[in-house]
């Protein structure tokens, strides 16, 4: 299975700020930016010589350009006007602006978190199995809950890298701990049925497809659904909607957030993972006015950091650490929670 390479976008943006903020978002969401230029500063062979598959026009200050409408009348690539000026990354409007642009980008060049399908055959090719965090006293002591409804739900969220994080984390993980897991990951349909062996065959964790009517049990990991949002019942049965996640995500970590933390509040806890863009934000300091707690993986173990820096950078997480740091941290919690 090859790997399918990141669309290329070229950007042309008359404001040098405009400019970083395009750079940033798109690079940490998969794309590649094979332009990014003042149209002052553009002539016609620099255009002519660009290889792009979509154009991204962002004109704040000059009406019109000359040059830009030679290049509406001569490209074959789409070409798509911006959606304006740019919020500060921090703000609160940020993740709005994203996701109005990454779907209109999704749908007409495709979704960079599709390139998450091919590593999941490394995945179920890897024969090592990593020695598990110790299990302290204090929970070794407990009896095992494994099987029953799970009181504390955590969500486990990624994008780009983030199968074999997860992997690393479940791996690393002992089981017989009073936590279930939901387990929401970008990534194309077709790869969903084979996500759940790729992340749990050497981990003491059952990794299983969502159940409508039924409860997250303690030493399961519940795949969400790529398709269909993923809700809970006033006593916390897990109910498959049938409407879709809100653009452009699929499934949207801002809307599994919102359900998690609203049903399960104080009791219930998000970690992102390796992943693209800014998804998961908008949600979190809902997430923490319910009570729950975020974490997030530490940017040198990720594959692409986007997604946890958005939430370590609206100050959001309260720790972060590569995947085997995250479950011993998880473990000690428990425990914490125990004695």
């Amino acid at each position: 299975m090859t790997e399918k390479s990141a669309a290329r976008i070229a950007v042309i943006a008359d404001t040098s700020l405009q400019r970083h903020v395009l750079q940033q978002a798109l690079t940490g969401s998969g794309y590649q930016v094979v332009m990014n230029s003042d149209p002052a500063r553009l002539d016609e062979e620099a255009l002519n010589n660009c290889q792009t598959d979509l154009w991204l026009v962002d004109l704040a200050q000059s009406e019109d350009s000359p040059l830009v409408d030679n290049l509406l009348e001569r490209t074959d690539a789409p070409v798509l006007f911006g959606e304006g000026h740019a919020p500060e990354r921090h703000s609160e409007h940020y993740p709005r602006w994203e996701r109005r642009l990454f779907g209109k980008l999704k749908k007409l060049v495709g979704d960079p978190a599709q390139a998450v399908g091919p590593s999941l055959d490394a995945l179920l090719a890897e024969a090592q199995r990593p020695t598990r965090v110790d299990l302290p006293a204090a929970l070794a002591d407990t009896p095992l809950v494994a099987g029953e409804p799970a009181q504390q739900l955590w969500l486990l969220a990624a994008s780009l890298g983030g199968p074999a994080a997860v992997k690393a984390f479940l791996d690393a993980l002992p089981g017989g701990l009073p936590v279930g897991f939901i387990y929401a990951q970008h990534i194309d349909a077709s790869f969903e049925s084979s996500l759940p062996q790729a992340v749990g065959r050497h981990s003491q964790w059952h990794v299983n497809p969502a159940r409508a009517g039924d409860t997250v049990r303690c030493g399961e990991v519940v795949v969400v659904p790529i398709r269909h949002e993923l809700q809970f019942t006033d006593d916390g049965q897990m109910q498959i909607a049938e409407q879709g996640w809100p653009e452009p995500y699929s499934p949207s970590i801002d809307q599994m957030m919102l359900n998690l933390a609203q049903q399960f509040g104080a009791h219930s806890g998000v970690i992102a993972f390796s992943g693209m863009g800014s998804d998961g934000s908008a949600a979190a300091a809902y997430v923490r006015r319910q009570g729950g707690q975020i974490w997030t993986q530490n940017a040198a173990s990720c594959a692409c950091p986007s997604m946890p820096d958005s939430l370590r950078e609206g100050g959001y997480s309260s720790r972060s650490g590569d995947p085997r740091e995250l479950a011993q941290a998880l473990v000690q919690h428990l425990a914490e929670q125990c004695r």
